[in-house]
């Protein structure tokens, strides 16, 4: 949709929209770190950087978090458990991937984390080009497979009980009371 006319946010009645928006939102994190390191060469920890840190730090802890969960929780078994056969060793094989890479994600994460403290506690640690180039590429990689193969086979798979479990549970979560539908 245009700017005009901004798309609805996903609600938990489409929780395959909202793990798809989330990509976006971790990918504005990523891009946050970034400009973060960029800030600490030329300013260095100050007001800015400090709330900058936090403000990462709040949405990987939580949002992030709940996102991993949501998939290694309730997407990837509702998934695992409708195909059978050589397609279901084929999801079987991505999901694998995926929670291997959620692994791997969760703990750059600690680096991550540990240095974006450093900076919210004022301490200019100049965060590492690489390690902050390294984070961001990673989490790219995963998305786009999550995006090109995870999302379009949870849409055509799983029925509206299916869909309708995954965004009970992605509520619950999150400690959102939801309407008996």
């Amino acid at each position: 949709m245009s700017e005009l006319f901004p798309s609805p946010a996903a609600d938990f009645d489409h929780p395959l929209d909202i793990l798809d928006g989330c990509h976006e939102r971790i990918r504005r994190q990523c891009r946050l770190i970034e400009r973060i390191r960029e800030h600490l060469v030329s300013s260095g920890a100050d007001s800015e950087a400090r709330d900058a840190a936090r403000s990462v730090m709040r949405y990987f802890d939580s949002a992030g978090a709940n996102h991993h969960r949501d998939e290694e929780d309730d997407l990837f078994p509702a998934l695992l458990r409708i195909v059978h056969g050589a397609a279901g060793e084929a999801v079987q094989a991505l999901i694998v991937r995926l929670r291997e890479e959620h692994a791997a994600l969760e703990a750059s994460w600690i680096d991550m984390r540990a240095s974006l403290f450093e900076v919210s506690e004022g301490r200019d640690v100049g965060l590492e080009l690489a390690a902050v180039h390294a984070f961001g590429a990673a989490y790219e990689r995963h998305i786009a497979i999550e995006e090109r193969q995870l999302l379009p086979l949870a849409r055509e798979l799983l029925d509206a009980a299916e869909i309708a479990r995954l965004g009970a549970a992605m509520a619950g979560r999150r400690g959102v009371k939801r309407a008996p539908g």
